[in-house]
């Protein structure tokens, strides 16, 4: 057997995708092994679950009152976001929903957030990106040649989020996040949503642009937000046995939610970055990591994802389109796409970053999760 394509025996992980993987006597992988030792911490279930989230609800009403709102909650159209508030609605929380409008909304994404949040009668804060400025912050991701595209809109989401939570004087932010279908981390595949050092170094090398208004925090920032105003970041996803399919079944029937064909492809830039860039140049399908996840939290099968990995993952005539919507949006031309395609690769270690930081500040999240000292 080749090193190559060494696979997982448990997920459909493997060398292929993931050079860093690493294997146990028995064949499962790191990632398996890290999801069973971090499940117990990051998820409750059954009636336990429930009566958790009863409780949390209760705190946030609390913090909530005399207030016009008592949480916030990004919302993008997707699955996730949407189910959050949609148990928000039934829970009898008064979220505020705020959308970053980074300049690549599908028709889809707009259409599901105007419906939800029509028939939820949840309040919409929309921030338009400044087009000039985010273009120019996306384009120096790409000319850095590093698989972290996405890092960009994920980083000014969450400023945004905790700049209005501290406009409006919120104590909690929901999150979309559910551990059981997300759990999977790769570095090498995207890192740095949080670290701005990253961020800001990437963009001095290659930008041209002074990024004058585009939302973002540092660590001092997250420790006012954190320690001072004592803001908490809740998943209530992780207090459901939740279930991707079943929640989609529910959104669709309630709410006329529309299904876009694929994890975060509500954005048409993340569709192309990840259907696209991400296995074209950097030899990574993220999934391989979705499915992963489905299998360990028990809502499919490992032959179920093997199966489904060989199903085409983007239509040729829509890869054209979003392909010539790209280069028309970037103002860039042919031979300028085929160099930033052809450039050598490279991922985050490369820049100037705050790696260690960020683990560190992960480790001590997790074992205050453990301790029952923060939410899950």
């Amino acid at each position: 057997m080749q090193f190559d394509n060494k696979e997982c025996v448990r997920c459909v992980m493997g060398t292929r995708w993931d050079q860093s993987i690493e294997f146990d006597d028995s064949g499962v992988c790191n990632h398996c092994l890290r999801y069973a030792d971090l499940v117990d911490s990051r998820v409750f279930s059954g009636d336990e679950g429930t009566q958790k989230l009863n409780k949390l609800v209760e705190k946030i009403k609390r913090s909530g009152k005399g207030k016009r709102y008592d949480c916030i909650m990004g919302v993008s159209g997707g699955v996730d976001s949407t189910y959050v508030a949609y148990l928000a609605f039934k829970l009898g929380l008064r979220p505020l929903a705020v959308h970053f409008d980074n300049g690549w909304n599908s028709t889809l994404a707009v259409e599901n957030i105007e419906k939800t949040l029509s028939q939820l009668n949840i309040d919409l804060d929309t921030y338009v990106v400044d087009w000039d400025e985010f273009s120019d912050l996306q384009l120096s991701f790409l000319k850095a040649s590093v698989p972290d595209g996405e890092i960009p809109t994920d980083h000014g989401i969450d400023a945004l989020l905790w700049q209005k939570a501290s406009d409006y004087g919120i104590k909690y932010i929901l999150s979309g996040m559910n551990f059981a279908t997300e759990a999977l981390n790769v570095p090498d595949w995207a890192y740095g949503h949080s670290d701005w050092r990253y961020i800001k170094g990437i963009h001095q090398k290659y930008g041209t642009r002074k990024l004058s208004n585009f939302p973002h925090f540092g660590f001092l920032k997250l420790f006012f937000h954190n320690i001072v105003r004592g803001v908490r970041i809740v998943s209530p996803l992780n207090y459901l046995d939740f279930n991707k399919a079943g929640a989609m079944q529910i959104l669709q029937k309630e709410l006329g939610w529309t299904y876009y064909g694929g994890k975060h492809y509500e954005s048409i830039y993340t569709r192309f970055f990840q259907g696209y860039v991400l296995p074209k140049k950097f030899g990574i399908d993220k999934r391989v990591g979705h499915l992963s996840d489905l299998i360990n939290s028990g809502q499919m099968t490992r032959e179920e994802a093997i199966e489904e990995m060989k199903q085409t993952a983007y239509d040729p005539a829509l890869l054209s389109d979003d392909l010539a919507y790209v280069k028309k949006k970037f103002r860039i031309n042919d031979n300028d796409w085929d160099s930033l395609m052809q450039a050598p690769v490279k991922n985050f270690r490369d820049y100037k970053n705050s790696y260690n930081f960020v683990q560190f500040l992960r480790r001590s999240i997790n074992r205050l999760r453990e301790l029952g000292l923060y939410p899950r």
